[in-house]
């Protein structure tokens, strides 16, 4: 058997056929479902089969336009089993994203919501070859019912391609392109999360076996950190717990991990974790919470005041920050009571291909506090889909070692640990001085009149830029005194570093996964102009 997705997941299901894989609570109009490993391969291989009759084969893209369900995860296990690939799409697109994403990614099917086919009649409009439609639904339960359920594949390889489309706030979406092998072992776990990883696809068996994790990605599995985290669930034996509500209810979170019985709960950053907080604040001893052992935040990093409101709200669990991205996998934990500082940038254990670059892409030694370009090596992308300018860019090959270097700014300690500083195409020059957003963002948030902040650059004729704050208060709070945040901000950060002016909004943009938009933050920022409240 190879590293291969499909097949790895089709020996989980041998193992423990009876066991629950998923449970999708009912919402939105939509019934519960609930599907055991053996259920799931099931119909997985069903809508494999429907796929293929449609014209879908191997290395062909199957865009799944789709809110949490069992249908997300089937149409992903479906493209697997056929050697196709999944291909994510952001269900908030316009006509013209979407259509942007379909012709990039060259995708020849589209598995999608009912009420999205507005959207794609637009985007799909005057295309020469449009791609083939499966809603979901009642006629998708009709063709998955009259779909052979037999594997009748052929073999499959650990070659076989993975897409994660990623980007969008900061530039167009990109699809990052991985062998299914490196994918496996990068971001999935290895088949033991948390522990060693497999050293033959066989023993994904006796792993499976013991497999008890019950874990709730409360982001949209649209998403990389939701989708890694419910792919390498599944591949340990475990179950996943998801819900088809559209919007972040933390009161239905929490009574979904009372519920479930969910031991591992994966959250997106301080969009995510500070609404949970609060819920918990609100209604002390509402819920239970006693299986729950982890929090992991992935793809943003908590802010530390945060990080340790909720640590104390859930005193036996341990809340954890996972570091990596679409391009990397993951790399490195921060753990609350470790070696993370109070405040300042993120500190992170990093895994042994990790490491900091200096700007010749030369590795830097241990403790020369130089700023560098945090890059991994080994098990990285094989680049971006057609895209091979931005590929050797993004995935140098130096002294005959090749690469992952996204563009995150970092600093290597002299205990190994590394100090993520930010990404470096949203950071801030300021007379001479290098801002990274992320460091004042958390320290904003640590203001208790303060819900949330994005720190931009806007343009200063004596600095070049200067330091802009859009803040979103508090609710029941009065919007924050601007010397107030000036002294609060002080007493944390430089002096550069102080945010010159601020401007106050209802409501800060995010993507679905709690990630800021910095353009449109930026535009906020600009349109405020001197509007916006100065800092002495």
């Amino acid at each position: 058997m190879p590293w291969n997705l499909a097949d790895l997941l089709e020996a989980v299901a041998d193992t423990v056929p009876d066991r629950k894989a998923l449970v999708c609570v009912a919402s939105e109009g939509r019934p519960e479902v609930r599907l055991t490993h053996a259920q799931l391969e099931e119909r997985s291989t069903r809508l494999a089969h429907v796929l293929a009759d449609r014209g879908v084969g191997p290395g062909d893209h199957v865009a799944l336009h789709l809110h949490n369900g069992n249908e997300y995860l089937e149409g992903m296990l479906a493209a697997f089993k056929l050697r196709a690939v999944p291909v994510n799409v952001n269900y908030r697109y316009t006509a013209a994203e979407l259509r942007y994403l379909l012709e990039d990614s060259d995708s020849v099917a589209v598995v999608h919501e009912p009420d999205f086919a507005g959207v794609l009649d637009d985007a799909t409009a005057g295309m020469a070859e449009p791609p083939t439609r499966l809603p979901i639904g009642d006629d998708y339960e009709a063709a998955l019912a009259a779909a052979s359920p037999e594997r009748d594949f052929g073999p499959r390889s650990g070659d076989d391609h993975y897409i994660l489309y990623t980007g969008g706030t900061t530039g167009m979406p990109k699809g990052v392109v991985w062998r299914q092998e490196d994918i496996f072992f990068a971001a999935l776990g290895g088949g033991r999360p948390g522990g060693d990883p497999l050293e033959h696809p066989d023993q994904i068996r006796e792993t499976a076996a013991r497999g008890r994790t019950r874990c709730l990605p409360a982001s949209p599995f649209m998403h990389g950190s939701a989708h890694w985290m419910a792919l390498s669930t599944l591949l340990a034996g475990g179950t996943v717990v998801t819900t088809r509500a559209r919007r972040l209810d933390p009161a239905h979170l929490w009574d979904l991990v009372d519920a479930e019985a969910v031991s591992f709960l994966v959250i997106v950053g301080d969009a995510f974790a500070r609404p949970l907080a609060d819920a918990l604040a609100a209604a002390p001893g509402r819920w239970d919470l006693g299986s729950l052992t982890v929090v992991l935040s992935g793809g943003a990093v908590l802010s530390p005041a945060l990080k340790a409101e909720l640590g104390s709200l859930l005193p036996s669990a341990i809340v954890v920050d996972g570091f990596g991205a679409s391009e990397t996998g993951g790399q490195g934990q921060m753990v609350s009571g470790g070696s993370a500082p109070a405040s300042g940038p993120p500190r992170f254990r990093m895994d042994p291909d990790t490491t900091v670059l200096d700007d010749d892409l030369r590795p830097l030694r241990r403790g020369d506090n130089r700023e560098g370009w945090l890059a991994r090596r080994g098990r990285i992308p094989l680049g971006y889909h057609n895209d091979p300018e931005r590929t050797a860019r993004t995935f140098p090959v130096v002294d005959g070692v090749r690469w992952a270097v996204p563009g995150d700014r970092a600093r290597l300690e002299a205990d190994g640990t590394i100090t993520v500083l930010g990404r470096g195409s949203v950071s801030i020059n300021t007379g001479g001085e290098k801002v990274f957003p992320e460091e004042v963002e958390a320290a904003l948030k640590a203001h208790p009149d303060v819900l949330d902040a994005v720190v931009v650059g806007v343009p200063d004729d004596r600095w070049g830029e200067r330091v802009c704050a859009v803040i979103r208060p508090r609710p029941g709070h009065p919007p924050p005194d601007a010397d107030d945040l000036a002294r609060h901000c002080r007493g944390r950060l430089a002096g550069y570093k102080t945010p010159r002016a601020v401007v106050v909004v209802d409501e800060l943009v995010r993507s679905p996964s709690g990630k800021a938009d910095y353009r449109w933050a930026r535009a906020v920022a600009a349109g405020a102009g001197r509007a916006g409240r100065p800092y002495p």
